[in-house]
């Protein structure tokens, strides 16, 4: 009998159930093709926890800036708007200020020069869609790369007003996934891992963690989407199938550009909505290839593809239900037993 070439993977994950989250989702793909899907432990550690399967869904948080800057990417195809055009035109409390010289491309680069956030307690009281447009920049468009949440905020107002309707709408449009989307009906939420307990809200569960789109109705262009692994894998193959000749979604060249360096940073190289590797500290491990690309989400959810191999893995938990500890430990261990059951 054959051994089993996710071994190694299976062990890691079930070793870190209960210790580093409470449930995950594994999903590998090569090729274009599904190799490897498993679940691991339930939605909570009390009583009212339930199991999670491959098909749970999960507070995807920071996830949810690749499929904006995707959508956004689908406008620009569609000749909506150009990469280096002024957003101004769309947003007009931009015109005649600081910030009017701000692109699509700074934003999808994080180069836009927004602050990368603001603590939610100052933001009680306030439209944070407002707050965000009027915050004055910490650094001139262009100038260097800020990781922003704001910035994103603000791709989520673009997108609403290029798609005239309510940004959940564009995002069903351009990805039409019936797992994906924000604000789970209040009967799906019992099956979500809950993620942090605050002061604030409690345990929270079936609800966006990330407080900024919380006071925004759960519904923003940096967090709050909900989604399983596959969703996940079904944009990042998108990418990675345009690269090996499968179906592509986007013109090759936009594709092409999206996965390119558009601006460097020493922790992580910014492409188009994706984070590329830089070095074997980023959280996709040492064995991917420098053409690696990827994301992180908060709440414990992360995407990596490596086009030299065509492979991508995406893991879902809920790391954040123990506490706010770097979980890039456990994420570089999973795509390394990755690449080793893959060259078995």
């Amino acid at each position: 009998m054959r051994s089993d070439p996710f071994a190694a993977v299976d062990r890691l994950l079930r070793e870190a159930t209960g210790r580093l989250f409470t449930g995950a989702v594994a999903r590998i793909e090569a090729g274009g093709e599904l190799r490897f899907e498993r679940a691991y432990g339930v939605t909570r550690a009390d009583a009212a926890a339930v199991p999670v399967y491959v098909d749970t869904r999960f507070d995807l948080a920071s996830l949810t800036k690749l499929f904006a800057s995707d959508a956004a990417l689908a406008f620009v195809a569609d000749g909506a708007l150009d990469l280096d055009e002024p957003v101004a035109r769309i947003l007009d409390a931009w015109r005649a200020s600081a910030h009017e010289t701000i692109t699509l491309r700074m934003l999808l680069a994080h180069t836009s020069g927004m602050n990368s956030g603001a603590d939610y307690r100052t933001l009680l009281d306030c439209n944070v869609e407002r707050f965000t447009l009027e915050r004055p920049l910490v650094a001139a468009p262009g100038e260097r790369v800020i990781y922003s949440d704001l910035g994103m905020i603000a791709l989520g107002v673009v997108l609403a007003r290029l798609g005239g309707c309510a940004l959940p709408r564009v995002l069903d449009r351009r990805h039409g996934r019936a797992t994906l989307g924000f604000v789970p009906h209040e009967r799906e939420r019992a099956a979500i891992p809950a993620t942090e307990e605050d002061a604030w809200r409690g345990r929270v569960q079936g609800r966006v963690h990330d407080e900024k789109a919380y006071l925004m109705n759960g519904a923003a262009g940096h967090a709050g989407l909900f989604g399983t692994a596959a969703d996940v894998a079904f944009l990042t193959e998108s990418y990675l199938g345009a690269l090996h000749g499968r179906a592509a979604r986007l013109p090759h060249a936009l594709v092409r550009d999206a996965l390119a360096e558009q601006a460097y940073d020493p922790v992580l190289r910014r492409g188009l909505g994706w984070a590329l590797k830089t070095s074997d500290e980023n959280s996709c491990g040492a064995a991917f290839s420098r053409d690696a690309f990827g994301h992180t989400g908060f709440t414990g959810t992360c995407v990596w593809a490596d086009p030299e191999r065509d492979l991508q893995g995406v893991l879902l938990t809920n790391t954040v239900y123990f506490g706010r500890a770097d979980s890039r430990a456990l994420r570089a261990a999973f795509y390394d037993a990755a690449i080793e059951a893959l060259a078995r």
